[in-house]
C-alpha cells in the first residue's frame, strides 16, 4: 500500500515539477532528504525516484521564464571548480570502480545545488524549500524524539536505511544542521498551529539527538547552545532556559548515555576513536605523497593503509570533512573547500549588516542566523564525520547566495528608487 501511495505522489508530480520546476527542486529535496522510498517494502524501496524528478525538473529548467541566471559569486565558483577538480582527481584514484560510483553521486549532488540558485528565485520560494528540509530531515528527529521518550532512551536512534544519515552520528549531525532551521521558521512564522508544530518538531529532534548516543553529536549540540548564548540579546535568561532544559533532561537519561559520553575524555582507551585517528594520519600522509590529487574518492582502503598508515592493520573510515577531502583529492581541494565554507560564513555576516540597515529586511537577518548556525553545526559535527559531500551543507551555500542576489537586487531598486524621486523632486 505504502508502495502504491509513493508512486502515486512521485509520478503524479512530474507534469509540475516540468511545468514549474522550481516545484522539482522541492520535490527532489524531500525525496533527497526524506528518503520516503526506505520506508515503503516492494517496488519502490529500490526505484530511483530522485534521479526521475532530477531529469524532469532539468527539462522544465531549459523551457521556463521563471528562473534567473546562474550568478558568479564566489561560492558558485568554488562549487563548480570543485565538481572539475574532483573529477580530474578521479583518474589517479586507487580504488577507480567505487570512485566513479561515488563521483556520479557528489557531481549529481553539485549539479541540483547550481539548479536549486537558478530556481529559487524569491522569498516565498527559500521558505518553502527550508520548510521541505527542515521537515523531511525533521521527520526522523520527530520520530526518534517520541521513540526516546516512550521506551525511556534505552535505544539509539537511527536514520532512514541506505542513506546519507543511516547511521546515529550521521543523524545526530543532520538533525543538529535542521535544528537552527526550526527556530528561526517557528519564529518567522506567523500561522500559531504551524508555529507549534515547528517548536514541537525541533524540541523532539534535540530528544533524538541525545539519543543518538553520538559523541559528536553531543560536542554538536554543546557548540551549537554556546553560539547561541553568545548571540543572544538575553544572554542571562537564555543561560537559564538552558540550564533548565539540560538539568529536566539529565534527570531522565539512563546511566549507558553517561557512560557513552564519558569515553570522551579517554579517547585514547577506545578503539573507535584511536582508529579515527590512525585514518587522519593517513590522510594526511597520503596528501603530502600526493599534494595535487589525493588518492581519488573512496580512497580508504586496505592497500592505502598499508602503504600510509601508522598502524596498517588499523583500517577505519576517516570519519572528518576536513581529512576526507585532504586524503581523496589532495591539498588544494581542501583548501578550496575551507574556502567555500568561510566564503559562506561571511556572506552570512554581510547579509546580517545589509539587512540591520533595512528595517524592511528583518526576515533576511533571521535566515542569516539560521544558516549561519547550521554551517557551524556542520563545521564542528563534521570534524569527527566523513561527511563533505553531504547535499544539505551545499543546499546551505545555495541558500546564502540566493539571498545574496535577493539583498542585491533590494538594494539595486533602492538605488533606482531614490534616482527616480530624487529627479522628480528637481
Amino acid at each position: 500500500m505504502r508502495d502504491i501511495f509513493l508512486f502515486t505522489i512521485i509520478f503524479g508530480s512530474l507534469p509540475v515539477c516540468f511545468m514549474r520546476p522550481w516545484i522539482g527542486v522541492l520535490v527532489f529535496s524531500w525525496i533527497s532528504y526524506m528518503n520516503p522510498h526506505r520506508l515503503t517494502w516492494s517496488a519502490a524501496y529500490e526505484y530511483p525516484f530522485a534521479k526521475i524528478v532530477a531529469i524532469t525538473t532539468l527539462i522544465g529548467l531549459l523551457f521556463t521564464k521563471d528562473r534567473m541566471s546562474l550568478p558568479l559569486k564566489r561560492e558558485t565558483i568554488l562549487i563548480i571548480l570543485l565538481g572539475c577538480y574532483f573529477t580530474l582527481t578521479n583518474f589517479y584514484a586507487f580504488n577507480p570502480k567505487a570512485a566513479w560510483f561515488q563521483w556520479e553521486k557528489v557531481i549529481k549532488i553539485l549539479a541540483m545545488t547550481l539548479v536549486t540558485i537558478s530556481l529559487i528565485n524569491n522569498e516565498v520560494k527559500l521558505k518553502y524549500l527550508v520548510t521541505v528540509i527542515a521537515f523531511s530531515i525533521g521527520f526522523y528527529g520527530i520520530k526518534g524524539g517520541l521513540f526516546s521518550i516512550l521506551t525511556g532512551g534505552q535505544y539509539h536512534v537511527f536514520g532512514p536505511a541506505r542513506s546519507f544519515f543511516e547511521d546515529n552520528n550521521d543523524l545526530a549531525l543532520a538533525l543538529s544542521m535542521v535544528l537552527p532551521m526550526f527556530y528561526y521558521l517557528a519564529r518567522e512564522e506567523k500561522h500559531k498551529w504551524m508555529r507549534l508544530i515547528m517548536w514541537i518538531a525541533l524540541g523532539l529532534s534535540f530528544i533524538a539527538i541525545i539519543f543518538t548516543f553520538s559523541r559528536g553529536g553531543f560536542l554538536t549540540l554543546a557548540g551549537m547552545l554556546f553560539i547561541l548564548l553568545v548571540k543572544s540579546k538575553k544572554k542571562v535568561l537564555a543561560a537559564v532556559l538552558v540550564l533548565i532544559i539540560l538539568f529536566a533532561a539529565f534527570a531522565y537519561i539512563p546511566d549507558q548515555w553517561f557512560e557513552r559520553m564519558e569515553t570522551i575524555q579517554t579517547y585514547e582507551e577506545d578503539a573507535s576513536a584511536m582508529g579515527r585517528i590512525n585514518a587522519w594520519e593517513t590522510a594526511w600522509n597520503l596528501a603530502k605523497d600526493r599534494p595535487l590529487t589525493g588518492g581519488g574518492f573512496e580512497t580508504f582502503i586496505w592497500p592505502v593503509f598499508v602503504r600510509y598508515a601508522p598502524d596498517p592493520n588499523n583500517v577505519h573510515d576517516v570519519h572528518s570533512i576536513y581529512f576526507e577531502i585532504m586524503g581523496e583529492h589532495g591539498f588544494l581541494a581542501f583548501g578550496m573547500f575551507i574556502a567555500l565554507i568561510l566564503f559562506a560564513l561571511t556572506g552570512t555576516r554581510r547579509l546580517k549588516r545589509y539587512a540591520e540597515k533595512n528595517i524592511n529586511l528583518s526576515w533576511v537577518n533571521n535566515y542569516a542566523d539560521m544558516l549561519q548556525l547550521s554551517l557551524f553545526a556542520f563545521v564542528i559535527g563534521g570534524t569527527f564525520l566523513g561527511r563533505a559531500y553531504f547535499d544539505l551543507f551545499y543546499h546551505i551555500v545555495a541558500m546564502i547566495v540566493i539571498m545574496q542576489v535577493f539583498v542585491e537586487r533590494e538594494a539595486a531598486f533602492a538605488v533606482s528608487s531614490k534616482r527616480v524621486l530624487s529627479g522628480g523632486i528637481s
